[in-house]
């Protein structure tokens, strides 16, 4: 028995040799060979229902067609969690966190985030529990760019009315968790794309925020930068007990949250 182990051990470490050290595609390689590959540690919802989602469908209206964006999704997702939405294009990830974060109405069913119905506030209610609660990251960035990375950080306390000292120095300590403490009067082409990214989270963070919306964030960046940056969500989560959504088209990415939650054709895949 340790002799067969003992092989199975230098069969793993000679595809990773192979691979030079890319695990994924070791353990693909040794899958196809029919050898047992460790699993992915999923860890456990325990928390509080933060989000939960019934039975929510979307259609929009092109010329004289109905298309379906989603199709009856229901799901929850727990406080602390870290989930990735997976899928091809047009199965409808992006536009189910758009819904989850109150950017868009859905054509039937409902969105709970945090105890409240989404679907039954009022726009400027909605506008107001979003800058409360739910904090969003785009592959874009969408720094302000005639603002310096200091005022750019602050705009989303401007918003909540947050007292001009605070602001200030609850961005100053985010910039310095993110690593930015020494670009505070640099303006946003004056820094790297994974600086703006980094920026980009500092900023969603601001309003101390419980639930993180990330669509495609390390769509633009190198894989350098997109590790650091999906290391930067596991730090937050760790520091601030922040739920993270983040949608996805990258499976090493995805290989890092609890839980992932693939689509197709507006559908969760079962």
């Amino acid at each position: 028995m340790k002799a067969v182990t003992k092989d199975k051990d230098n069969q793993t470490q000679r595809f990773l040799d192979l691979f030079e050290g890319d695990v994924e595609a070791a353990v693909a390689a040794l899958r196809q060979l029919g050898s047992p590959a460790p699993a992915r540690k999923t860890a456990a919802a325990s928390g509080p229902v933060l989000v939960d989602v019934s039975e929510l469908s979307k259609t929009y209206k092109v010329g004289r067609q109905h298309i379906d964006a989603l199709n009856g999704v229901s799901l929850q997702i727990h406080e602390g969690e870290f989930v990735a939405f997976t899928g091809p294009s047009g199965s409808g990830k992006s536009t189910l966190l758009q819904l989850i974060g109150g950017l868009d109405k859905p054509s039937r069913g409902h969105v709970i985030v945090d105890g409240r119905d989404l679907t039954k506030l009022s726009d400027r209610k909605l506008s107001v529990f979003r800058n409360r609660t739910i904090g969003f990251v785009f592959q874009f960035f969408y720094l302000q760019p005639f603002l310096r990375l200091e005022a750019n950080l602050e705009v989303p306390g401007m918003f909540a009315r947050v007292k001009k000292h605070d602001r200030a120095e609850h961005a100053g300590s985010l910039a310095a968790a993110v690593g930015l403490q020494d670009r505070l009067r640099h303006l946003p082409k004056e820094m790297s794309g994974g600086q703006m990214q980094r920026a980009a989270i500092a900023r969603a963070m601001l309003n101390r925020p419980k639930l993180i919306l990330a669509d495609e964030p390390t769509g633009n960046l190198d894989s350098t930068n997109g590790k650091a940056i999906i290391d930067l969500f596991e730090q937050m989560r760790k520091d601030f007990g922040t739920t993270i959504v983040i949608v996805t088209h990258d499976p090493k990415v995805a290989a890092h949250a609890d839980r992932e939650i693939a689509m197709e054709d507006g559908k969760v895949r079962i």
